[in-house]
Formats: C-alpha cells, structure tokens, sequence
C-alpha cells in the first residue's frame, strides 16, 4: 500500500517523473510494455517501457546470438519476448518436444533442428521436460535426437535471467524461484557428466551486467530531460538481499559510468526478514543457511549489508529526498 504513497510523491501534478526512475524486476514471463502497463495501474501514475527492465532485458546487447538458432525456456509469449530482444530464430521447448516426440517420457500420457544456444528466460511450468530436453541439447551439441556424448565439453552457449532462489508472492513462505530450477539443471548436469555447468552469461539481478543495464537507462532519462550534470549517486531499492542489495563490486564496474556510488535501501515488505540476521563469524557455516545467491557468485557478508533499512518504499523514497536534499 505504501508504493502508491510514494510514487506520488515522484511525479508532479501533470504525472511526469521528478527524477530518473527504472524499475528493475527478475520477471522474464512478458514484455516490458505489459510489465509497464500493470505498474502504472497499480501505481496510479504513467510508467512507460523505457523505464522498465526486464531480467531477460541484457540480451539485446548480445548481437552475436541473435541470428542463431537458439532454445528457449520460461513461460509467458517466449516467442514474442525472443523476437523483441532480437533473436530471429527461438525455438520453444514445446516446439522442440513435438519435433522430437521421444525425448520427452518422464510424463507417461505425452509419450507415445540444430540449436546452438539456449536461453533460460524463467522458471517453466513442467520441469520436468524443460530440464530432459534442455540436457539432451547440451549433450549433443545441439542435435537433440542424437545419443548423448559426454566429450561434448564445454557445451553450447547458455544464457540465463533471473537467479532468484526465492520470492515472495501471496503464500506465507518465499516460493521456488528460476534459481532453484537452475540449481536441478547445474546439479543434474554436473551429475551425468562429472563437469559443471557454464553460462556465457548470467542476467537479472544481482548480476553487474544488469545494473550497468539500468544505469544506461537512467542516463538515457537523464539526457532526455536535458540534464546537464551527470548524475553521481544511484539508490537501488528493494526487498532481497541477495538480489537487490548485494553489492558485486557495483563502484568499480561503473566507474567508466556517469554515477560514483550506488547506495543500497532494503524495504521489510517482501523477502527480506528484519529478525533474521546473517551471522557476524564468517567461520560459521552459512552458505547452506543463508547466501542464497548464485553459485557463481563469491559469497562475502560484508556485500549483504545495506547502507539504509527502512519499512517500506514510501519511506526509503524519503530517505532518498532527505539525502540528496530534494524538495520536490
């Protein structure tokens, strides 16, 4: 209830944005304009696409893929959302399960192209398949009826958005993120052939890549306001530590960038919990219990800690205006 408050307070009375604002989701099951639409109708003020960025949002940078033939997995219009991004030939998972009937017989009442990536958008709906055929095209190289070789190493590109091992929707407890479904594909493909998983790319936050992303964003806002001088300080707000707070050497990374810090504000209405604490002794064992970011990034205590905690994104949008002394 607080986010109508607060988005308010960010826009004048004509309902344009006082600031540069981007809206920064792991979400990869629509396109931005739709992800735009519902915002502004449950935030009461204009949002446009250009303000939203979605987990799968990076990929338009990464040109060299977007002529290939590449599979694609998640839920929502993948087509669409493929298309937009730039590729010009996704296939789905279902359309390659139709194509190769026998693949797929985990699901007993289903049973009866060369890919050269593939593209992990989200969390799929039936795991299951998604997981099989995903392994089978790694396995061979992209020819999915073929038998499995396991010299195939290193595999076939993978993209994938969105590590989120949890997030919080209506239920009382945080529910299954794609980062647990990337976890069954990572722990099952390190089972079958003794190797691990790679990605070309990891997207969503808190990837650096994601945050260079919105940084650009921000200054394309910047620049269409005509603002003169370069903006120096970013506020990243969010609920989850090991995505929105996070902070994988930001600073360095931007540095050729316009902003010279990035200052982390953590609400308490979604994944974060204000009563538990990540233990102080590093000795502890805590990976298990508490990073539940990517295995590819290090964990280290001292990037879980936010510079500012408050109850809700009304008041981090004060603290923000306290701050940067700004009266709207």
């Amino acid at each position: 209830p607080a986010a109508k408050t607060a988005f308010q307070k960010l826009v004048n009375s004509q309902g344009q944005f006082l600031v540069p604002v981007v809206f920064v989701t792991n979400a990869g099951n629509c396109l931005r304009q739709k992800k735009a639409d519902q915002l502004s109708h449950l935030l009461g003020v204009p949002i446009s696409q250009d303000q939203v960025m979605m987990s799968h949002s990076p990929l338009r940078m990464f040109k060299r893929y977007h002529e290939k033939c590449v599979l694609v997995s998640g839920q929502g219009p993948l087509l669409d959302i493929a298309q937009d991004l730039g590729f010009c030939q996704p296939i789905t998972i279902e359309t390659l399960r139709e194509k190769h009937p026998l693949l797929d017989v985990v699901d007993h009442d289903r049973r009866p192209n060369v890919l050269v990536t593939v593209v992990l958008f989200g969390e799929p709906v039936r795991w299951e398949t998604n997981l099989q055929l995903i392994i089978d095209v790694l396995l061979t190289s992209g020819f999915p009826g073929n038998p499995h070789h396991h010299e195939n190493y290193p595999h076939i590109p993978v993209l994938a958005c969105n590590m989120d091992l949890m997030w919080v929707a209506e239920a009382q407890s945080p529910r299954f993120g794609h980062g647990t479904f990337m976890v069954c594909l990572e722990n099952i493909y390190k089972k079958i052939t003794g190797k691990d998983l790679k990605y070309e790319a990891l997207m969503g936050k808190p990837s650096k890549l994601t945050y260079q992303y919105a940084e650009y964003l921000i200054r394309a806002q910047a620049a269409a306001r005509q603002w003169k001088q370069p903006i120096q300080t970013l506020y990243a707000v969010g609920d989850n530590l090991m995505t929105d707070v996070y902070d994988n050497s930001w600073e360095t990374e931007l540095a050729s960038a316009a902003a010279a810090h990035c200052r982390s504000v953590l609400v308490c209405t979604g994944v974060y919990n204000p009563h538990t604490e990540v233990p102080l002794d590093t000795r502890e064992s805590i990976t298990e219990t508490v990073f539940h970011g990517h295995r590819d990034f290090r964990f280290d205590p001292g990037l879980v800690e936010p510079d500012h905690i408050v109850p809700d994104v009304d008041a981090a949008v004060d603290l923000v205006f306290q701050l940067e002394n700004f009266a709207p």
